[in-house]
């Protein structure tokens, strides 16, 4: 009549800790073989894509800057077509869809301005560095 039930003493997540430590091992060693293999090579190398791959791993190509211009089309048209949705609120809305119509623009523009100029100053620095350096050689 009665159900006796039997616990296991080995939790179920025991497997997921076993695969954390693995990841964490072969992550350890990938990282090292691509810092020596690609960013630290002082090696030419020969090949487009693998001429592409060292100077994506050594930061030397940004991805953030079309990412942020994306974001910044995306933020602006959203902005100005929900903007929209005040109207129907008539009175004090009409009031909130001309500050969002032109404000909302004017902030993300400003905003987005101020992340490129982080960007433009690592580029001017990066340029300054490499022409330093071959001044010297």
């Amino acid at each position: 009549m009665y159900t006796t039930y039997s616990y296991s003493t080995v939790p179920e997540t025991s497997g997921a800790g076993v695969w954390g430590i693995i990841a964490l091992v072969i992550s350890i060693i990938g990282a090292v073989l691509v810092y020596f293999l690609f960013v630290n090579s002082k090696t030419d190398v020969k090949g487009k894509f693998v001429k592409w791959l060292k100077d994506f791993l050594s930061f030397k190509i940004m991805w953030i800057e079309p990412i942020m211009k994306m974001i910044y089309y995306f933020a602006t048209i959203f902005l100005i077509l929900s903007s929209f949705t005040f109207l129907q609120y008539g009175g004090s809305g009409v009031l909130y869809f001309f500050l969002t119509l032109i404000a909302g623009p004017i902030i993300v523009r400003v905003l987005y301005e101020l992340m490129m100029m982080l960007i433009m100053i690592w580029r001017n620095t990066r340029d300054i560095a490499e022409n330093t350096s071959n001044k010297k050689k």
